[in-house]
């Protein structure tokens, strides 16, 4: 990453209480990481920095927009980014081990040696958890103009012949047990 300090926090040099950051996310980051289903990407984070001796709270607000491929129709599909994530920092002196052995995933632990926090990779899972699972537009858009309606057609065909297949075989073998 060109501009990996971007993504650094000197903690150490700030005064307990709360901090606030903010970071703008594009299709470059997201490339440098190799994220490659996203595009045309305008993320924008907030980070609440709660800096207490000894732990730090970081609270990560993720806002913006995407474009995604719909799992429907294969077509680009212009998602919202939104939600809130909450991390615990701990400062520690066996960070490593400590980490090795935690099996919370809101919870890291950083040597008190250090005195930079990097952030960039919880920027690039926040955002992508922030995507929905489901890439898809709602009932009411779809076979709209956004969509490939030929790839919608073939999808009722084939539901169309599985159906027909199942209604053969669902009762076939319930036959035997018809006469006792």
């Amino acid at each position: 990453m060109a501009n990996r300090r971007a993504f650094e926090i000197a903690f150490v040099g700030l005064k307990p209480g709360f901090h606030e950051f903010n970071y703008e996310l594009d299709d470059k980051f997201f490339i440098e990481k190799g994220a490659e289903d996203l595009t045309n990407v305008n993320a924008n984070v907030k980070l609440l920095l709660e800096k207490n001796a000894g732990f730090m709270l970081l609270k990560f607000e993720v806002g913006g927009k995407t474009d995604v491929t719909c799992d429907r129709c294969g077509n680009p599909l212009n998602m919202d980014l939104w939600d809130e994530f909450k991390m615990l920092v701990k400062l520690v002196d066996n960070a490593d081990e400590m980490n090795a052995q935690e099996e919370d995933a809101d919870v890291f632990y950083l040597s008190r040696t250090e005195n930079h926090l990097e952030v960039s990779n919880w920027l690039y899972e926040f955002v992508l958890l922030s995507i929905p699972m489901q890439r898809m537009c709602s009932r009411e858009e779809m076979g709209g103009p956004q969509c490939n309606n030929e790839v919608l057609e073939k999808l009722k065909e084939m539901e169309a012949r599985t159906m027909e297949n199942n209604a053969n075989t669902l009762w076939k073998g319930l036959d035997k047990f018809k006469d006792n």
